[in-house]
């Protein structure tokens, strides 16, 4: 009998080609028609190899998922940037490939970096995310999320709304 190993870790350097690829696979499947094609087309090209190395030593925390030696997810943790809201943590990220989705690898990545901001000292934490996004709407929500303020995000021309997600 094999054991699956499933894994959240710190990443580190030799990770960011595997980031790279989850990262295009997520967005791509979480944005393609709701962000301008273009703009998303330049979001995914800015953040190739190079940029998720350098991510590995940034002031965030940069999680991964890792299930039998595949990097499956990333989350980016900090401190909260709104400084209006009390919440202390954030995550600023939370990607899965698109086949490790909806077997319960999301909500492990989710607790894992909750828990990672509470043992840094954080009090409450946020998650930004775009209204139509209805599949990470439905999971924040799922996961005991209340959708408390709301702002705009500007990708060219276009304007869309975005919620903020609070757990205090």
């Amino acid at each position: 009998m094999k054991t699956l190993t499933i894994d959240v870790r710190r990443a580190e350097p030799n990770d960011a080609t595997a980031v790279s690829e989850v990262h295009r696979e997520a967005w791509s499947q979480a944005y393609a028609g709701l962000i301008p094609h273009r703009q998303l087309t330049e979001m995914l090209e800015r953040r190739g190899e190079a940029w998720w190395r350098r991510a590995t030593r940034g002031p965030a925390t940069l999680l991964v998922l890792d299930v039998a030696g595949t990097i499956a997810g990333y989350a980016t943790v900090g401190l909260n940037r709104a400084r209006a809201l009390p919440q202390d943590g954030e995550i600023y990220e939370i990607y899965l490939r698109p086949e490790f989705q909806g077997i319960g690898m999301g909500r492990k990545l989710f607790g894992e970096s909750c828990r990672l901001l509470r043992s840094l000292g954080c009090k409450g934490l946020v998650v930004w995310c775009l209204e139509d996004s209805e599949h990470a709407v439905r999971f924040f929500r799922r996961h005991g999320g209340q959708d408390m303020v709301e702002g705009m995000e500007g990708f060219g021309e276009v304007k869309l709304r975005k919620l903020g997600f609070v757990w205090s």
